[in-house]
């Protein structure tokens, strides 16, 4: 009888399911993407950062409307399913698992190389090994020990940069650390705020999307975990943006106010640097400390995310039924030691890539970057699903709708257009052609097995 009573734990309350929400989307996107996206496009990667918080808010507010109605674990793909085609729902499922296997694998290298910081003898693919078998086990015990550990490593990241902000305006507004004299943000502009063009500020964009990733799909993912859905919905919408839009352009607006941007790369990590001005010597460990809990954070994450997504897909038979067993605390375990396989390749790659490539930062955009166009599926089957949505229910429920989604269509279309740039912007970037063309292969492989093994299936 136990056996058969066996399902997904509501365990994640509302204060978790907050700050792992806005853990979440501060990782590596934020400490080694924003090298890039600095490089590219300088002082108006800022702007790069409000657009993008916009998107993902107009986003998230689209798929809150529906699970707000019906709140379900893979929610995402269930509705692309009901509203548009089943294949969509199928791409989006496994759009998410291929977004967060390629984050997840960016993750477990960078673990390695956060670890040599201290142990610059240690072969990388220790620590990442390591990683791999702690949060595999953390995410075996529970869906109850996956929120606290997450919440944990959330508000480390979270912490600190609050400490780097406020530090960072005492530099600009007092001069602490400067000789108390202020360096104001004169250097906003001094050096070109527009500096890399139209070109350069979309090559950044899609960098700062990926950064963002993660926080959409997890609201959707969580859902048929959470206490109280409606209200964790509503809660992690509302309060997630404004503070994730504080963190990142808060963070980045100091670094680019304290120091001229054309100078970054050679100072070592911005980060670091803030704090070092104010003499705080161990300032490097702290960050790297810091750095390291972001990268286990967007693992962790990526192995829930992922054995949920693989849990609903074998619901629906469009995997293995084992992916659907539930172990006695309703955690589906097969899913979840199936991800280490995606990672352990992580592992292969830290031990494989330098010694192809030797420009670490290019490594790095190249895996984090081939994310981008899987990860926009979901987005897309959100706002097309949210607008069938409202033609296929009630008038009356959608009018009563208390968390309705602002200024639909017209702003489901602008997302459209800003996803839609970003996608041609990535063909014309020479760093992320590549990635971009992984997703559209990766894309074509899926829609062909859907097509090949399950069309008629789902026909009849």
């Amino acid at each position: 009888m136990v056996r058969h009573a066996r399902h997904l734990q509501r365990e994640l309350t509302p204060r978790k399911i907050q700050m792992i929400a806005l853990g979440g989307a501060i990782g590596v996107g934020l400490f080694m993407g924003s090298a890039s996206t600095i490089d590219w496009t300088g002082p108006s990667v800022l702007i790069d950062y409000a657009i993008a918080g916009l998107v993902m808010y107009l986003i998230m507010r689209a798929l809150g409307e529906m699970l707000y109605i019906k709140p379900v674990t893979g929610s995402f793909a269930d509705f692309a399913t009901k509203y548009m085609h089943p294949v969509f729902g199928y791409l989006s499922a496994w759009s998410n698992i291929f977004e967060w296997v390629m984050v997840g694998m960016s993750e477990v290298v960078a673990m390695g190389v956060y670890c040599s910081f201290w142990w610059p003898n240690l072969p990388k693919w220790i620590p990442s090994l390591i990683a791999i078998v702690f949060l595999e086990s953390i995410n075996l015990v529970s869906v109850r020990s996956f929120g606290t550990l997450e919440y944990w490593f959330s508000f480390i990241k979270v912490f600190t940069i609050i400490l780097m902000i406020i530090a960072g305006f005492g530099v600009i507004l007092f001069g602490f650390g400067n000789g108390m004299h202020p360096t104001g943000i004169s250097n906003l502009w001094t050096h070109g705020f527009f500096a890399g063009g139209v070109k350069g500020f979309f090559f950044a964009f899609a960098i700062v999307l990926a950064s963002y990733q993660g926080i959409v799909e997890f609201m959707g993912t969580t859902a048929g975990e959470a206490k109280n859905p409606k209200r964790s919905i509503i809660k992690a919408t509302q309060s997630t943006i404004y503070r994730i839009l504080i963190f990142y352009i808060g963070s980045i607006f100091v670094i680019i106010s304290i120091y001229p941007w054309n100078e970054l790369k050679t100072i070592g990590s911005p980060f670091v640097e803030i704090f070092v001005k104010l003499g705080i010597t161990v300032a490097a460990g702290i960050i790297n400390f810091v750095v390291l809990t972001a990268a286990f954070s967007g693992c962790n994450s990526g192995i829930y995310n992922i054995s949920r997504m693989a849990y609903a897909l074998a619901k629906k038979h469009e995997l293995p039924k084992s992916f659907a067993k539930l172990n006695r605390r309703g955690v589906p375990y097969i899913a979840v030691l199936a991800v280490a396989i995606g990672l352990l390749l992580g592992v292969v790659l830290s031990i494989v890539l330098p010694m192809v490539l030797n420009d670490g930062s290019k490594v790095f955009v190249m895996i984090y970057s081939s994310s981008v166009l899987p990860g926009m599926v979901p987005w897309f089957v959100i706002l097309v699903s949210q607008l069938k949505f409202r033609k296929q229910e009630s008038p009356a429920i959608i009018q009563k709708h208390p968390f309705k989604m602002p200024f639909s269509p017209t702003s489901n279309y602008f997302v459209f257009i800003m996803l839609g740039l970003t996608v041609i912007f990535m063909a014309l970037n020479p760093d992320t052609q590549i990635p971009l063309l992984l997703g559209v292969v990766f894309l074509i492989i899926m829609t062909i097995i859907y097509y090949a093994k399950y069309n008629k299936q789902v026909t009849k």
